[in-house]
């Protein structure tokens, strides 16, 4: 089976494993202390500085679940956790790397330890330790390295890019190479390699061909279109409609840069997949800008199941997409509020101030029915201005919770909601 399974199974069979006899009573002791942030924090600080490798090894996961739970400072335990980095301890290095990698911007204070284990482990182990035969120490540099590229260090492209020249477990180098734009020179011509080389008759690479597609998209490099461009091609001719989707996205973010692409592009807006006649209709306004093609068909796709897409990119073009605001606003009353939430975005964007008292309170109901709306919500609230005025005591309301909010309440999607309320509040 594709690798990325195999880890996620051996992930789950580490994710049960218990370190220490007092484990399950400090998990317990940190389910009733809850909300009571600080004096978890004190206890977690001595979990990870106690003489027993059990407990320290089972803080890790404990911390890494209280930053991502709830708000706050928290570079004190960051710190903790690189700490953890041990040459001469993979096993736990692993662990602490990994958390550190699942943190995004709070990963930056560990910044300095993840190069020093990433240098030290490549001076013991040689230039290979990404593909060292000892699983426990091939596992522990490849955690620190994807840590490292995480927070953007391009420190970590010397073995980025011999995981991408090696093939070992290359995967898990294209899962970060995204997060390195600066080096895209040097990356974008190594992932269109490789997805050049997917087969996509082989529906078992889907996996790794949306994480190629994923990361030539992260790196913005306008080089990618030509590979783009053929992946489209080949996942259509086999049908690989969700890939042919999402090179599409991929390619229609380089903007008028990929127009050479619109030969492969212009015909796929007629397909009979759904899924794939969106993508490339938003590819055709975000490649050539020809408002007059594109707003009818995506008017069209507003009956369809690809209808918030579609609101998506009308609300782009903004006002000359007027054509399809008598839709829009019944759209308003559609029972998913995720539907209500893309419309009432795109009412905004293309009507402007006489649209404002209706999309105001089509948005706060819908954060409220539904709290993994908050991202979209407050990002259409956030380009508002004066006219999002009413929802402001929600807005103030959110900044004063402890708990993480936003989409699938993770950190970087509830760092992202909290810079959008200080920015609405900001303006007022």
């Amino acid at each position: 089976m594709p690798p990325q399974i195999t880890a996620a199974f051996e992930d789950l069979e580490r994710h049960g494993r218990a370190h220490a006899p007092t484990t399950s009573l400090l998990e317990a002791l940190h389910t009733l202390l809850d909300d009571r942030v600080p004096e978890r924090t004190v206890l977690l600080a001595e979990q990870l500085c106690s003489a027993d490798p059990g407990v320290r090894y089972d803080a890790i996961r404990m911390t890494r679940e209280l930053i991502g739970q709830w708000r706050g400072d928290h570079t004190g335990l960051v710190v903790l956790i690189a700490g953890c980095l041990l040459p001469g301890d993979a096993y736990t290095t692993a662990a602490a790397a990994e958390a550190l990698g699942s943190l995004g911007p709070f990963g930056e204070p560990a910044r300095e330890a993840l190069t020093s284990y990433v240098e030290v482990a490549r001076a013991e182990h040689g230039p290979r330790v990404w593909a060292a035969r000892d699983r426990l120490v091939r596992r522990a540099h490849q955690e620190a390295v994807r840590a490292l590229a995480r927070i953007g260090d391009l420190r970590a492209l010397p073995c980025v890019l011999a995981a991408l020249d090696e093939g070992a477990d290359a995967w898990r180098a294209v899962q970060v190479a995204g997060h390195l734009p600066g080096a895209a020179g040097d990356l974008t011509p190594r992932l269109s390699r490789l997805l050049a080389e997917v087969d996509f008759a082989d529906a078992s690479q889907s996996m790794s061909a949306h994480a190629l597609v994923s990361a030539l998209r992260e790196l913005a490099d306008p080089q990618a279109a030509a590979a783009l461009t053929g992946a489209i091609s080949a996942a259509a001719r086999e049908e690989q409609w969700h890939t042919a989707a999402a090179a599409l996205n991929a390619l229609a973010s380089f903007g008028p840069g990929a127009a050479l692409a619109l030969g492969v592009v212009r015909p796929l807006a007629d397909a009979q997949d759904l899924h794939v006649r969106a993508a490339a209709t938003a590819a055709l306004w975000e490649l050539e800008g020809e408002a007059a093609d594109v707003v009818p068909r995506l008017v069209e796709l507003l009956d369809t199941h690809e209808r918030d897409e579609a609101a998506e990119v009308l609300g782009r073009i903004g006002p000359a997409a007027a054509p399809a605001l008598p839709r829009l606003r019944t759209m308003l009353t559609a029972g998913y509020e995720w539907t209500r939430v893309y419309a009432a975005a795109a009412l905004w964007e293309i009507g402007g101030a006489a649209e404002a008292p209706a999309v105001v309170e089509t948005l706060l109901e819908a954060w409220a029915e539904n709290d993994a709306t908050s991202n979209h919500v407050l990002a259409c609230l956030s380009r508002m201005g004066p006219a999002a005025r009413p929802a402001l005591p929600r807005v103030r309301e959110e900044l004063m919770l402890l708990r993480r909010s936003g989409r699938f309440r993770s950190i970087s999607n509830d760092e992202e909601l909290q810079a959008a309320c200080r920015t609405i509040t900001a303006g007022f």
